[in-house]
């Protein structure tokens, strides 16, 4: 038993806490969720990647001299434990450390202290050859951005939506450069730009969907409208994109107010464009989920035609039937003082009369539109 322990011992891997960094160390290898971390300084990144606790030390030396700088780091999907020291670090409140990590928080911008935590939902349009009763439309992930005098910490939660393209356009793109040296604020801004601007991809693209349902209800299929199934999962799909983005336009307005004191008066009127931008796509989107209430309405409605129509096909001609069903049966019951019964043409001349009054119902039938 002893030799097992040891060779368990052996081959367990040696796991040890760094100081407060909030990643943990494997076999000497980083591994955590911290995806990217920099100090910028008057617009410029300022050295390599680094740690958050090196960060903080850069940003320290760096209002010692003078210059003005912060820190921006970057996490993905990081667990209580590896967020835990970045928190303490920086002084997170606890409630808003909570919904970076467990995520599945509605878009809101709120004030703690001097530190700012907005929540941003994320979305992508999920390609699909063909509309059905289970496609999936819309995906979406949750963005958490927390901003300080002299630091920025964005959580992102979800597989798409990277900031990496972001980071690098604000550092190498000489109007970005600009941006970032006005400090904290400017990456705020930068971020909702760019999830504002993809929900606007993203129901461009929906638009095409609503266009072929609308298209397939109004089609001539024999009345019957569109699969209903179809239909209804793009309702689904509009609502989820609906909760997304409905709920932000009133940080977004609160951003742009001189009375928000934590954004730099020269970013608010960034903001402003921002939530120019979402109210035309939060329009778009109740468009859209207007435009499907009708669809459904439509289709039901072109059902209920249909059946209706196919309850007056079955009426006229169980009409019809009737008649051969009730002169038949008269004569079935074999009375002897009955018309033509003992006539020669008697027999001819009773089927005679049931097929044109037959034929006269059914001339009737038809010129009434019945069938």
């Amino acid at each position: 038993m002893s030799m097992i322990n040891s060779l368990r011992a052996a081959v367990r891997p040696h796991r040890r806490r760094t100081e407060a960094d909030g990643f943990d160390a494997l076999d000497g290898r980083a591994v955590s969720a911290v995806v990217d971390c920099a100090v910028y300084r008057d617009g410029k990144r300022y050295g390599e990647t680094c740690s958050p606790r090196e960060a903080a030390q850069r940003v320290r030396q760096g209002k010692e001299t003078g210059a003005g700088s912060f820190s921006w780091i970057g996490l993905h999907e990081p667990t209580a434990t590896e967020f835990e020291g970045i928190a303490q670090r920086f002084g997170l409140h606890p409630l808003a450390v909570e919904d970076a990590v467990h995520a599945h928080q509605r878009p809101k911008v709120e004030r703690y202290d001097d530190v700012l935590f907005a929540v941003f939902k994320t979305i992508r349009y999920v390609e699909h050859d063909q509309l059905t009763p289970t496609s999936e439309v819309v995906e979406t992930g949750e963005l958490m951005v927390f901003v300080g005098p002299d630091f920025v910490i964005t959580v992102r939660h979800g597989g798409h939506n990277s900031l990496h393209e972001l980071r690098h356009r604000l550092e190498t793109d000489p109007d970005g450069s600009g941006l970032l040296g006005r400090g904290p604020s400017a990456v705020l801004h930068a971020i909702a730009d760019q999830v504002v601007d993809n929900y606007l991809l993203v129901a461009d693209r929906l638009q095409n969907d609503v266009d072929e349902i609308e298209y397939d209800v109004f089609a001539n299929k024999g009345g019957r409208g569109a699969d209903v199934g179809r239909l209804y999962q793009l309702k689904r799909e509009v609502l989820e994109f609906k909760r997304a983005v409905a709920p932000l336009l009133r940080p977004m307005q609160q951003l742009s107010e001189p009375v928000q004191r934590l954004v730099d008066p020269n970013i608010q009127k960034y903001f402003r464009d921002v939530a120019d931008h979402l109210a035309r796509v939060i329009e778009q989107v109740h468009a859209f989920d207007e435009l499907l209430n009708s669809l459904l309405q439509a289709n039901l409605a072109q059902v209920s035609v249909a059946q209706n129509e196919d309850m007056r096909k079955i009426t006229a001609w169980a009409a019809i039937f009737a008649v051969p069903t009730m002169i038949t049966g008269v004569y079935g019951m074999n009375f002897e003082n009955m018309p033509e019964l003992k006539s020669q043409y008697g027999y001819p001349v009773v089927l005679g009369g049931i097929v044109l009054i037959c034929i006269g119902m059914y001339r009737g039938f038809r010129r009434n539109g019945w069938l």
